[in-house]
């Protein structure tokens, strides 16, 4: 099998690429926890259009920013019951404000992304509350680190073990934070202990449940802001990633650098390992490994997929799975999925400039085609500002779901070193998608301003 890579040269205004690849095999055990597709796929061919390229290095477009939302203080929209929103059968532009103005500086993303971020909130998420550094304590002993936080008369706790690789300096180091899934980490170990970056298994179905539709409710999270809050789980589980933060930004003994920290997950942890980075600008590098439907797929491309006869998840069935939506998302949107106002090529967005790599895996439920059209069509938003080349989209077949593939390694270590450890100088510009098909002819009408 080969593996169609369209590399992304700096000034290219989306133009359409015919790649030769091999259709792979598609691993069969994706079923019940994965994703969505798209349109049809022409065996053997991949087609994308896009943009890319350039160096950026940690402290650069890349880094994380400096508190866990930029847009808090900008106006939030109004925004319509999901009832009367309009269908709108492509992608929405991004850069388009709710006001009907198209942003034209970089300065006005982080109010843009506040509307993108209000959008996800109403209609898919639900609200993800913030929380005054003041009522966040926490304290470090061995390598345990414990989370207090205290809202409304309530308080709760929670801890990670924090592992700290042999031979890493004395000094604040970078952390990658796995969602807890598997019970490990499914990237390659050896790339975080090589490169000094410490490790912590996060047990998020402990912060929100995921234990079938009655669990909804459940967890740390909904002890502190009780079982009707309207956040879903991954809501609750973005919230205890961003009070680790706070925590870390409060203990400098845990020798962990709070603005080098990463997260990634699989499966369903990569939903949240997305929604985590999204949701909390000063995560630095965001990892969503074969996350599917809620992650880097595309709602509409796989309803398409799905209509047309393939096996994909769609957002009904997703928001019918878990808890990882709000309630009223399946009802709203599952026999209205073009009029959702936006879609995960905005949720990636929302991580943008800061550095995102998406893995995914040639799996028919994940969404073959769904997850390679919306990661190329996400991919124009870090163009837009500027930073093509801290955006990557690698998808590659001929592994069981879950397992990282030797051949994802490189790229995998090149946003390490670039976007977390910092100094890294490989190429971080790609997206290739293993005999998927990306038709921006039909699901992207916009093309990537030159933001000031």
């Amino acid at each position: 099998m080969s593996l169609s890579h369209i590399k992304l040269l700096t000034g290219t205004a989306l133009l359409p690429l015919l790649i030769a690849c091999g259709s792979g095999t598609d691993d069969p055990s994706g079923g019940g926890d994965g994703g969505s597709d798209g349109a049809t796929t022409s065996a053997g061919q991949g087609t994308a259009s896009g943009s890319g390229a350039g160096g950026t290095g940690a402290g650069g477009p890349g880094g994380a920013g400096p508190v866990e939302d930029s847009g808090a203080g900008c106006p939030r929209p109004t925004l319509p019951d999901a009832s009367s929103l309009p269908a709108y059968e492509a992608h929405h532009d991004p850069f388009l404000m709710l006001s009907g103005s198209r942003i034209t500086k970089k300065s006005e993303w982080a109010c843009r992304r506040a509307e993108i971020k209000a959008q996800v909130e109403e209609y898919e998420s639900g609200p993800k509350p913030a929380v005054s550094r003041d009522n966040v304590t926490a304290e470090f002993s061995g390598k345990k680190l414990t989370v207090n936080v205290s809202e409304g008369g309530k308080s709760v706790s929670f801890s990670i073990d924090i592992e700290r690789p042999a031979g890493a300096p004395s000094g604040p180091i970078p952390l990658l934070i796995s969602f807890y899934g598997f019970g490990a980490m499914t990237l390659d170990a050896s790339v975080f202990s090589q490169n000094g970056v410490a490790t912590a298994v996060y047990n998020n179905n402990n912060m929100g449940a995921q234990s079938g539709g009655g669990s909804r409710g459940t967890g740390i999270f909904y002890d502190l802001y009780g079982k009707d809050h309207p956040a879903s789980s991954m809501i609750a589980w973005a919230w205890g990633i961003s009070r680790i933060i706070d925590a870390l930004e409060k203990t400098p003994g845990a020798n962990i650098d709070p603005r080098r920290v990463a997260v990634t997950g699989c499966s369903r942890d990569g939903k949240g390992a997305l929604t985590a980075g999204a949701f909390d600008e000063r995560i630095a590098l965001t990892i969503p490994q074969e996350s599917g439907a809620g992650g880097s797929a595309s709602w509409r491309v796989s309803q398409a997929a799905s209509s047309a006869g393939e096996n994909v998840q769609t957002l009904s069935h997703a928001a019918g799975e878990q808890p990882w939506f709000r309630a009223s998302f399946g009802s709203s949107f599952g026999s209205r999925v073009s009029n959702l106002p936006f879609d995960h090529h905005m949720v990636m967005g929302l991580v943008a400039p800061r550095a995102l790599l998406v893995l995914d895996n040639r799996i028919d439920w994940l969404g073959i085609d769904s997850t390679f059209t919306a990661g190329s069509i996400a991919h124009a938003i870090w163009e837009g500002l500027g930073a093509p080349d801290t955006m990557g989209y690698s998808q590659l077949g001929g592994h069981q779901h879950c397992q990282f593939p030797a051949a994802q390694r490189g790229i995998l270590e090149a946003y390490v070193k670039k976007f977390l450890v910092g100094g890294g100088t490989d190429d971080t510009s790609v997206l290739e998608g293993d005999g998927a098909r990306a038709d921006l002819a039909r699901w992207m009408t916009w093309t990537p301003p030159a933001l000031e």
